[in-house]
């Protein structure tokens, strides 16, 4: 069982002892935490509107109910928006000039877990120094209800996937005409959670002329594991090949996160959702793009193609957001198939991808397979080290950067190298005694061995300490 406190939410398995899971308990306490510090971000005696919503998980309605019978204990008015998406729900969060918002999904996790994932005022999620409050909070313990009088009330909103979809179609750049015009064939994936409700009135209004559907009943039994990864989308490639259909479409839980298939049954790359988006908008919008650390090499060429500055942020959608309007980016998000449009909102949008990248591929009048041999080919190995509890990790990553002081560096988050070519990245694991290495290059093979030349150097630091 595992229950995981981070800055921007409450991650847990759901069942298992107090503390060490999501319990019903655990999820009392944090969303009191929440509220109460929510409620020491306004003026005394303010009442507060909180926007709930939640994925298809089969946990999502028991710990709905806890969530919104806190909520209205604490004195708050909770707009109900039932099952729904993450970018959803902050989008709603500003429509109903709410002061917050909570969205219960474990993202890409397996069906066993849960979260809270947590929002501001502006529809995006809380920030570091406020999360850090909020646990204390939470540790403390000293948190106090309304009185019968203050309780607060629950009302219901079923349009916001809707109005949602009606933002979108608003957008400049989403070219409902040109996407009609081509009379797409499109394939969906959505691992039957809350993209079956979402993707398919989508699609429907930007004109696209044949959906097939695959999991698409939002009942929480996730056909396959849901994380939209190439292992996990067979089915998805198998159906696009079948039906001879133009696209396929796969979303994670909570839709924030879009994979693409090519025609011919190829992945298009998830680290390439957000590269081929930005490629449209910045031929249309000159601007600046900002993704992660550990995102492809690619969304920095095509930036610069385009007379744009790429920046890289740390890891985690708070501080790509924060980057983001920092260097007043057109475009940006992560390379997990995360594409944040600030046009619409400051968060990770799959909808938003998706209406934005039909967009481009009508314009571009080519297949998809295509559309992705048009951008720079780079290879990303994904590896990670297990050290023992008594070895310092921030100490490991001191010696990596004094023995690579002559590359450039960013410590950021971890320490990122650059080499002529290609990149590595070590970050250290919040949780647990691991350095996690992601290593780019042209070449799938010359990434693994770059990564494994790190591991190699890594090893030494830790069995020869003086030398490093």
């Amino acid at each position: 069982m595992t229950l995981i406190k981070s800055i921007s939410g409450i991650r847990g398995t759901i069942g298992g002892k107090v503390g060490d899971s999501l319990t019903p308990y655990d999820v009392v306490k944090f969303t009191a935490a929440y509220a109460t510090w929510l409620q020491g971000q306004h003026p005394p005696k303010t009442k507060c509107k909180i926007v709930l919503g939640r994925d298809a998980r089969i946990s999502g309605p028991m710990i709905h109910q806890l969530v919104c019978g806190t909520l209205t204990a604490k004195g708050m008015d909770v707009i109900d928006v039932g099952l729904s998406t993450t970018p959803t729900v902050e989008m709603a969060v500003t429509f109903h000039n709410a002061h917050g918002g909570i969205i219960l999904t474990a993202s890409h996790n397996p069906k066993q877990w849960n979260a809270l994932k947590l929002l501001n005022d502006k529809g995006e999620f809380i920030s570091a120094a406020d999360g850090e409050q909020l646990l204390k909070i939470a540790e403390n313990d000293n948190m106090e209800f309304a009185q019968i009088n203050q309780i607060g009330t629950v009302t219901t909103d079923d349009t916001a996937i809707q109005k949602h979809i009606e933002a979108i179609l608003a957008l400049p750049l989403v070219n409902k005409k040109a996407i009609a015009e081509k009379k797409f064939k499109v394939v969906i994936d959505c691992v039957n959670s809350s993209g079956g409700i979402a993707l398919p009135p989508l699609l429907k209004a930007l004109g696209v002329e044949e959906v097939t559907e695959l999991y698409c009943t939002p009942d929480g039994n996730f056909p396959h594991n849901p994380e939209p990864l190439p292992e996990h989308l067979t089915d998805l490639s198998k159906t696009v090949v079948k039906k001879k259909a133009h696209l396929g479409i796969s979303v994670d839980p909570d839709v924030d996160r879009l994979a693409l298939v090519c025609e011919d049954g190829e992945m298009f790359g998830e680290e390439y959702t957000l590269v081929a988006v930005a490629d449209y908008v910045l031929k249309n919008i000159k601007g600046n793009t900002v993704s992660n650390l550990s995102s492809t090499r690619a969304l920095r060429d095509v930036t610069e193609k385009a007379g744009g500055t790429y920046y890289a942020s740390a890891v985690g959608e708070v501080n790509v957001v924060e980057m983001m309007k920092a260097k007043q980016a057109v475009i940006g998000g992560e390379g997990n198939g995360g594409v944040i449009y600030p046009e619409l909102h400051y968060g990770r949008d799959a909808l938003a991808g998706i209406a934005l990248f039909l967009s481009h591929l009508a314009l571009y009048g080519k297949s998809v397979s295509m559309l992705r041999a048009s951008y720079p080919d780079y290879f990303i190995s994904k590896n990670k080290i297990e050290l023992t509890p008594e070895i310092s990790v921030d100490g490991v990553l001191e010696s990596m950067k004094e023995k690579y002081k002559k590359h450039k560096i960013n410590s950021i988050d971890g320490v990122k190298i650059e080499f002529e070519k290609e990149w590595v990245h070590l970050r250290k694991s919040n949780t647990e005694p691991i350095i996690r290495i992601y290593a780019e290059s042209e070449s799938l093979t010359t990434a693994e061995n770059l990564a494994e030349k790190i591991i190699l150097d890594i090893k030494e630091v830790i069995n020869h300490p003086a030398q490093a």
